[in-house]
């Protein structure tokens, strides 16, 4: 039971995380740029934000933005950020399937505890690998962003990704850790009912008929 409120915690943590990398991947609210200073830029209620797919322009009652569509002119941050929280929007869609399919209150016909832990460790590892690329992504992009602009301060985006990262990194642990992969006893059915009947019948071996010496004996 302690078992299965874990992997179920572990479910729940990485299915919120892969909900977060999603919100960061498909919102631009990354980082704010600002090129007078914060107590001007708030003074001024002009700001910048800057995402993988756009920049926009904001001010009091008024947003432009402008999409990002020139690929091979975009920095190479930017690119990386891309394709990473793409795989880890598509990876965290398997991921989900496979670990449904392995919690306890599911049942797939005659299907065997080892094969759902099985299952619930390779959710767990898809997981990982959509933190590890939310990671790199929402560390990498404000790092480089820093140094290309003048003055530059977190979004919301960004945030979600970070929340979103440490939900898959703790929920695959979780479920890669605390799955029970022992493997079931290696002793055969036939085994087991030898056993059980030697058991029965007092566990004595019936003794060997003498018929055939009698009859050598008279020949």
């Amino acid at each position: 039971m302690a078992n299965s409120c874990v992997q179920l915690s572990g479910f729940l943590l990485g299915f919120l995380g892969w909900l977060g990398i999603i919100i960061a991947t498909a919102t631009n609210d990354w980082v704010h740029t600002c090129h007078h200073g914060m107590s001007v830029c708030k003074m001024m209620d002009d700001y910048r934000a800057m995402g993988p797919w756009a920049n926009c322009v904001l001010r009091a009652g008024n947003s432009h933005c402008q999409s990002l569509t020139q690929i091979f002119d975009l920095p190479v941050y930017i690119q990386t950020t891309r394709a990473l929280m793409i795989i880890a929007s598509i990876l965290g869609l398997p991921a989900a399937g496979i670990l449904l399919m392995s919690m306890p209150c599911i049942n797939l016909g005659n299907d065997l505890q080892s094969s759902k832990n099985k299952r619930a460790i390779l959710g767990g590892v898809l997981l990982l690998l959509v933190g590890l690329c939310g990671l790199v992504s929402t560390i990498w992009f404000p790092y480089a962003a820093f140094y290309d602009q003048e003055f530059t301060y977190f979004g919301f985006s960004l945030y979600t990704g970070w929340v979103g990262t440490v939900f898959c990194l703790l929920g695959g642990a979780i479920l890669a850790c605390s799955s029970d992969s022992s493997p079931p006893s290696s002793r055969p059915y036939q085994e087991n009912n030898r056993f059980n009947y030697s058991k029965q019948g007092g566990g004595q071996m019936p003794a060997p008929s003498t018929t055939n010496h009698a009859k050598s004996a008279h020949v």
